[in-house]
């Protein structure tokens, strides 16, 4: 039988709060990290704002040892240790000794474009025939896995270590995998996450498809817009969020607290067919996930108290919301409460589904459901839907049982998990 899995330590490095109780009043308090960006406006970006964390070199020096430091240019791996280590100490989990790894622990850490930075300096290098120059920290820092090694190391996790990329799927996936080695016994806690770089070179794609708002450079924190009928396009974020998963049996051994339940989900693709395509979903696929996550969650549709769902501010937040109604037969007033963090710190790309998910779950503890920003004017097809007051544009006090987070990424890729309150 498939063992049940909890969630005991959280870590988030975010553009409105790095830290749990940063991030935890940010989000009680609509408060944005959506800035002005100097460097977007001198190399003519047409967007020139973003969601960046605001990571100071003292705190970095808490993580990192000086040799560590030397030579570290890839922002996702300094956001996705921070992350990773504060959720592993959240969880009140030691670090393995000098001599043994934790063989009942690993992680499964994501990430999409990861070391853009050192990439263009490596490339810099070696044009310039100084390939000598590259040091010894120039492979870890832009192979995909750099984040999943910096971690395992540092944890000494001797279960599995790996790394996913399935574009802004990437940190809600990752969450599932993790659970599913849990769930199957094949290990006790992992340390599930995910991270994305910051800067042009990472954000300049997006620019060039004009699909950042550009009339919100003087307005950041007005600029990201999820389910509105005033919405541009999305704002680029990164930094990274860290869950660690373990066995209920575990947990409850070692006394752990218990933010909590993860109950299953469902990960599938659209395979870019009808509707769908690189950049687009197939709507069928979309419902399917859900309707599949629900199902193996054990649990009824008319169970879900809210959602937290992708809606990225763009044209296919209506079709979105469409999608949730027909997957759960549930529309107007029926309708479960819907919030998008989007709102407070952008898109944050292969980071958003863990970012998105530390919030999903804080919401449990707390007894509140975070509100929506710069949505008060809600998409005339989504208010066709669902009843407006099902998008609340304020923190208010509330006691969700069961929460549907979900993301869907370029590639026609989706995924959902459902968390539930653990009375355990």
């Amino acid at each position: 039988m498939s063992r049940r899995v909890v969630v005991t330590g959280l870590g988030v490095c975010a553009p409105n709060g790095v830290g749990i109780a940063d991030f935890t009043y940010a989000m009680q308090n609509g408060k944005s990290g959506i800035r002005f960006q100097p460097k977007l406006e001198e190399l003519n970006f047409g967007c020139q704002i973003a969601g960046e964390p605001l990571v100071k070199d003292n705190l970095v020096n808490r993580y990192f040892t000086p040799l560590q430091l030397r030579g570290l240019n890839a922002s996702g791996i300094v956001y996705g240790v921070i992350a990773g280590l504060d959720a592993w100490k959240d969880a009140g989990l030691p670090l393995a000794d000098n001599d043994t790894p934790d063989w009942d622990a690993g992680l499964v850490f994501g990430t999409g474009i990861l070391g853009v930075d050192k990439f263009r300096e490596s490339i810099h290098l070696v044009d310039e025939k100084n390939v000598r120059r590259l040091g010894s920290t120039t492979v870890l820092q832009t192979m995909a896995s750099g984040i999943s090694a910096y971690l395992g190391g540092l944890i000494g996790c001797g279960n599995q270590v790996t790394t996913n990329s399935s574009a802004c799927t990437t940190g809600t996936e990752a969450i599932l995998m993790a659970y599913d080695r849990i769930a199957s016994g094949k290990s006790e806690r992992m340390l599930a996450g995910s991270c994305s770089d910051s800067g042009p070179y990472v954000w300049g794609g997006f620019d060039a498809m004009r699909i950042l708002p550009r009339n919100h450079n003087d307005n950041p924190t007005a600029a990201s817009r999820p389910m509105s009928a005033t919405a541009s396009g999305f704002v680029p974020g990164s930094g990274a969020g860290a869950l660690v998963l373990e066995s209920l049996e575990s947990a409850k051994a070692r006394g752990a607290k218990i933010y909590a339940e993860v109950l299953g989900g469902a990960i599938n693709s659209g395979g870019q067919r009808a509707e769908g395509s690189m950049t687009a979903p197939n709507n069928e696929a979309v419902q399917r996930c859900i309707i599949e996550a629900v199902q193996n969650a054990g649990i009824s549709p008319s169970d879900i108290d809210a959602i937290n769902g992708h809606l990225t501010a763009t044209a296919k937040d209506a079709q979105e919301i469409e999608n949730w109604c027909r997957a759960l037969e549930r529309s107007g007033g029926d309708f479960p409460y819907v919030n998008s963090f989007k709102g407070l710190f952008g898109h944050c790309l292969a980071a958003a589904g863990s970012i998105e998910s530390v919030a999903t779950i804080l919401q449990f503890g707390h007894g509140q459901l975070f509100g929506n920003v710069n949505c008060e004017d809600v998409h005339p097809e989504i208010a066709e839907r669902i009843d407006v007051s099902r998008i609340p544009t304020k923190t208010f006090s509330y006691d969700p049982k069961f929460i549907a987070k979900a993301s869907f990424g370029f590639g026609d890729v989706n995924a959902c998990v459902i968390f539930g309150k653990c009375n355990d």
